[in-house]
């Protein structure tokens, strides 16, 4: 591969300058999964990636910190311990198994106090990263690990389910004007009180979103603490809890079609049954047994992405202009209030969306997939 798409990566959206400590990390197939011959050849390209884009940035740039390991359980589980030492540094990682503090993280059953001490000695650490690219097949974006790393001052782009081939498609996106529609969008959801979504296929959806700031992932990572998925390009807040209703369908699992929709209903901001016979339901079942917290509506995403194109694979498909994505599980990373390692997201096509505004008037964004700013 030619260097000009790490280049793009580093330089443009990352804003890499001569010096600064990188951290790049990677996952690999554990034993115990089943994945598909197709998914399988694609994680083993995302590792070899990581390990390419690694090698240039210690000749581009003077250095890099990289690190592989067994994929987690799950996305939004809290990478292995080595990751944590790998990013802060020797000294932080002790302080923070000191007292059993790295073991409440990881477990994701840390107090705001814990959170707090965390963020206090990521902080304080002279040998913290100032930047993190992450090319591993389950994300971290809604971890612990990945707001504490942000508090700390670092910039984090997050790329799960990355595919090797976006870096010529998808990453191709004029990123400043991408950031301006993106942020416009992000600050006209900012302003609504509810949200009303419909799809052809049968969802109906309504959401609270009052006091929830919507957040612009623009591709845009170069100050201090910034955070977002590449390839990015997309409005996305959590609902208030407890307030989500109606019917969610879904016809793409994170990296496939199904062969039938599922049909989730809604209430009080929980999924409370599944309807349908595809096998991903299965997956979903395990999921709920496991915690009823995984249950939770966590999110909506608006697509701003014109290069985006893929529908079998999440992290692109949430991105292409026009979507929307609804997410169930961990919120608590970008102003919710749930706290689970899940976090799954899925895409609706030809949505229709409407903003309830305080003052009682209605914003149509979506109709049947067009974005009408």
């Amino acid at each position: 591969m030619t260097d000009a798409p790490f280049r793009s990566l580093f330089e443009t959206n990352m804003g890499i300058t001569i010096g600064e400590t990188i951290l790049l990390f990677s996952d690999t197939i554990r034993q115990d999964e089943s994945v598909s011959g197709e998914d399988r050849d694609r994680r083993e390209r995302l590792a070899a990636l990581a390990e390419e884009a690694a090698s240039y940035a210690r000749r581009a740039y003077g250095g890099c910190r990289f690190v592989s390991f067994p994929a987690t359980a799950a996305s939004g589980a809290e990478p292995p311990e080595e990751l944590w030492r790998a990013a802060l540094g020797d000294a932080a990682l002790e302080e923070l198994k000191e007292g059993g503090l790295l073991e409440r993280l990881l477990a994701k059953c840390a107090t705001t106090g814990d959170l707090a001490a965390a963020r206090a000695i990521a902080v304080a650490s002279t040998q913290a990263a100032d930047l993190i690219v992450a090319l591993a097949n389950n994300s971290t974006s809604h971890t612990r690990f990945r707001s504490i790393m942000n508090a700390a001052g670092c910039r984090y782009a997050s790329l799960p389910h990355f595919d090797p081939e976006m870096l010529f498609t998808s990453m191709q996106v004029d990123w400043r004007e991408l950031a301006i529609r993106t942020r416009r969008l992000a600050d006209l959801v900012t302003m609504a009180f509810s949200v009303t979504l419909t799809t052809p296929d049968g969802t109906e959806l309504v959401m609270g979103v009052a006091g929830r700031i919507a957040k612009a992932d623009d591709g845009l990572l170069t100050t201090p603490g910034s955070f977002g998925n590449l390839p990015a390009g997309e409005a996305f807040l959590a609902p208030v809890e407890g307030t989500t209703s109606g019917v969610l369908v879904i016809a793409y699992a994170p990296t496939h079609r199904l062969a039938t929709p599922l049909r989730l209903v809604v209430r009080e901001g929980n999924v409370v049954t599944i309807e349908g016979e595809d096998p991903y339901r299965e997956v979903l079942e395990e999921k709920f047994a496991r915690s009823p917290l995984n249950r939770n509506i966590a999110e909506l995403g608006i697509g701003t992405n014109e290069k985006a194109t893929r529908p079998d694979n999440v992290l692109e498909a949430e991105k292409i202009l026009g979507t929307v994505h609804v997410a169930l599980g961990d919120n608590a990373g970008f102003g919710g209030t749930v706290s689970t390692p899940f976090h799954e997201d899925y895409v609706l096509y030809r949505p229709t969306l409407a903003l309830g505004m305080p003052d009682g008037g209605k914003v149509m964004v979506l109709d049947d997939g067009k974005l009408l700013l």
